[in-house]
C-alpha cells in the first residue's frame, strides 16, 4: 500500500503544535468531519473519522491527542487518521474535556464514551466493532493507556450514552504517555504545571488522586496488549515512565512491547518517526487485523445460556446459535446442519441454519434423557440415553435398528457414546469411572477404568488405535493403548498446564486436540506435546461437548 509523505507518528508530533483546517484527502479514503458523539455540561464532544473506501468491515483505531491535558485539538490528528485509513483502518480522532475546568476522571469518561459511540455506529462507519484499538501521544498516551487497563472497571464509564456497548479496546499504542503520576515529576520540565490541574492538587496534598489517575496502578492480567514507544531524552515525560509500565504489564502476564528510541525527545523526527510509524502499524496489524479462522466448530453450552453455538476457531467469533435447552451433546454435520441433544426434553434434533427442525427422535424411540448423539456415516444416528442406560441406533425414518442395554449401569451417569471407525462403540460411564468398548453383537471387547472419582466424560478413538479420555478433578487428558497402558498425559496434578473439569474433546485436522474445560470456562487447543497453542478464556459458557466441521 502506498504511503503518504509524512510518517504517521511525525504527523502526530506536528499535531501537538498545529491545527490543520484543510487536509488533503486521498481518493481511496472517506473523511467525515465534526461528528457529535455526545454533549455534556453544555459542551459538544466531536469526532472526525477517516475510513477506507474498500469493502469492510474494517478494524478501528481511536486517536487521542496530547497537550498536557489542558490543550490540543482532535483536528491535529486527522493526517494520522487518514494514513491509518490507507492501511485499512477506520480511524477516529475525538475531542475530550480539558483541565483545569474538567478534572480526572472526566477525560476518561469522554474517551470511553467515544469508543462506545463507534461500536454503536459500526454499520454506519463500516467498522468491525470486535476490533478497536487506540493510540495517544503524551497526555493522549495516558488516556489511551487508561482505556486499555480499565476495560473491565465500571467506575470509569461515566454517564455518556450507548452503555449497552463495551468501551473495551483490544490493544493500545502509548506514545510517551505518563503511566505513574506519583513519580512523573522527577526529570520532567512540565509535570508541576500539568498534573495538579488534572487531579485537583499538588502531589503532597493530593497523593491519592495522583495514584488513582495513574494507569500503572490499574494494570491487571485482563489489561489490553500495549506497545509503548518512548525516547530516552524525553524532558517532559521521562523514559522511565514507559519502562516501569512495561515491567508491570509483563509481571501481570499482559502482552507488552517497548520500543526505545535512543536519543529522541518528546516527539520523533526523521528516521525515528519512520521507525515508530512502522512499529505502530505492525502492532495494530498484529492485534486488530482479523485473521482467517482455521476451523469452524460448534459447542454445546450446558450452562444457563442453553445454546448450541457455531463459531470460528481460534477467533471465537460467533456465526450462528440456537437454543438447546441446556443439552449436553452437539455435532456439526457435513450439510451444515447441527445435530444436538435436548436431554431435559428427551429429544435429539437436527436443525438447519434457519432454526427449523428437519429430523428428530424422542418419545417414539423410547428416549428418556438422551445425553449423547452422533450422526454416523451410514446416515443413522447413534444415541446414548443416560436415564435408561441404553444405546440405540436410529435410521432416517426414526426406526430403531440396533440397541444395547446396560441395566447394571442405570445409576452410573452414562455420558458420551461414540462409534469408532472399526464399527465398535465406545461408552463412557462417568459415575463408574469406566469406559468400555462393545462390538455389533453387544459383546464387551475392551474396557478401561480411569480411577476413583475421575469422572470421564468423553472417549475418542484416535487414528493410531489409541484412545483419548477427558477426566476431572483435576482436569486431565490421557491417551492409552490397546493394552490399557497410559502413553500420554496432559494436565493432571503435575503437568505444566492445569485444568478443572475436562469435558468435550475433538481432534483437529492438523493433529492438535481441542478440549473444553467445563468448570474453567475455556476452550483450549493443544499440540501433540501438550503445549497450549490457542485458548479462549473466561467464556460465558459451560461447554459440555465440541464438534469440528468435517
Amino acid at each position: 500500500m502506498k504511503r503518504l509523505v509524512l510518517p504517521f507518528v511525525f504527523a502526530l508530533m506536528l499535531g501537538a503544535q498545529s491545527t490543520p483546517r484543510r487536509v488533503a484527502v486521498p481518493d481511496d479514503v472517506l473523511v467525515e468531519r465534526d461528528i457529535t458523539y455526545y454533549t455534556i455540561q453544555g459542551q459538544r464532544m466531536g469526532m472526525d473519522i477517516a475510513r477506507p473506501k474498500t469493502p469492510g468491515p474494517h478494524p478501528g483505531v481511536l486517536l487521542i491527542h496530547g497537550g498536557g491535558f489542558r490543550s490540543g485539538s482532535r483536528d491535529s490528528f486527522l493526517p494520522g487518521a487518514i494514513q491509518l485509513a490507507r492501511h485499512g483502518y477506520v480511524a477516529a480522532t475525538a475531542s475530550y474535556r480539558l483541565a483545569p475546568r474538567f478534572q480526572f476522571p472526566a477525560l476518561i469518561h469522554d474517551v470511553k464514551t467515544s469508543v462506545r459511540f463507534l461500536r454503536a455506529n459500526a454499520a454506519r462507519f463500516n467498522l468491525d466493532g470486535d476490533y478497536i484499538g487506540t493510540a495517544g501521544a503524551s497526555a493522549g498516551g495516558t488516556l489511551a493507556l487508561f482505556l486499555g487497563v480499565t476495560r473491565h472497571t465500571p467506575e470509569f464509564e461515566g454517564q455518556g450514552p450507548h452503555n449497552e456497548f463495551s468501551s473495551a479496546v483490544q490493544c493500545v499504542v502509548n506514545l510517551y504517555g505518563r503511566s505513574d503520576l506519583t513519580t512523573s515529576y522527577g526529570g520532567s520540565r512540565n509535570a508541576a504545571d500539568v498534573l495538579p490541574s488534572l487531579v485537583g492538587g499538588e502531589l503532597p496534598w493530593a497523593h491519592k488522586e495522583h495514584l488513582r489517575a495513574s494507569p500503572l496502578f490499574w494494570v491487571t492480567p485482563s489489561s489490553a496488549p500495549v506497545l509503548s514507544i518512548h525516547g530516552t531524552l524525553d524532558l517532559n515525560v521521562p523514559y522511565t515512565q514507559s519502562v516501569a509500565l512495561h515491567h508491570r504489564l509483563q509481571s501481570a502476564g499482559v502482552d507488552a512491547e517497548l520500543e526505545t528510541i535512543e536519543g529522541a525527545g518528546h516527539g520523533f523526527k526523521g528516521a525515528d518517526a519512520e521507525r515508530a510509524d512502522h512499529r505502530m502499524i505492525e502492532f495494530f496489524d498484529k492485534h486488530l487485523k482479523r485473521r482467517q479462522d482455521a476451523h469452524t466448530i460448534v459447542i454445546s453450552d450446558h450452562g444457563p445460556g442453553g445454546e448450541a453455538i457455531i463459531m470460528g476457531w481460534p477467533s471465537g467469533r460467533i456465526h450462528w446459535r440456537t437454543p438447546n435447552d441446556r443439552g449436553h451433546d452437539v455435532q456439526l454435520l457435513a450439510n451444515g446442519n447441527v445435530l444436538l441433544t435436548k436431554d431435559p426434553k428427551g429429544e435429539v434434533v437436527e436443525i438447519d441454519r434457519s432454526g427449523k427442525s428437519v429430523w428428530s427422535a424422542g418419545k417414539a424411540q423410547g428416549l428418556e434423557r438422551p445425553l449423547s448423539a452422533q450422526r454416523l456415516e451410514n446416515g443413522n444416528t447413534l444415541i446414548g440415553d443416560a436415564a435408561a442406560a441404553r444405546v440405540i441406533e436410529v435410521d432416517g425414518s426414526g426406526k430403531v435398528v440396533w440397541n444395547l442395554d446396560f441395566p447394571e449401569y442405570k445409576t452410573a451417569s452414562m455420558r458420551m457414546v461414540r462409534r469408532t471407525a472399526a464399527g465398535t462403540t465406545l461408552v463412557v460411564m462417568q459415575g463408574a469411572s469406566r469406559v468400555f468398548e462393545v462390538n455389533a453383537a453387544g459383546k464387551m471387547i475392551w474396557q478401561f477404568d480411569s480411577g476413583k472419582a475421575r469422572s470421564p466424560y468423553q472417549a475418542v478413538r484416535m487414528a493410531n488405535g489409541n484412545t483419548i479420555f477427558t477426566l476431572a478433578d483435576p482436569g486431565e487428558i490421557i491417551e492409552v493403548d490397546s493394552s490399557g497402558r497410559i502413553v500420554r498425559s496432559i494436565g493432571g496434578s503435575k503437568g505444566p498446564s492445569r485444568f478443572g473439569w475436562l469435558s468435550g474433546a475433538a481432534p483437529l485436522p492438523n493433529g492438535n486436540l481441542l478440549v473444553a474445560d467445563y468448570t474453567g470456562r475455556r476452550l483450549v487447543e493443544l499440540n501433540p506435546t501438550g503445549q497450549i497453542v490457542h485458548q479462549l478464556r473466561e467464556l460465558p459458557y459451560s461447554i459440555a461437548s465440541i464438534s469440528v466441521k468435517p
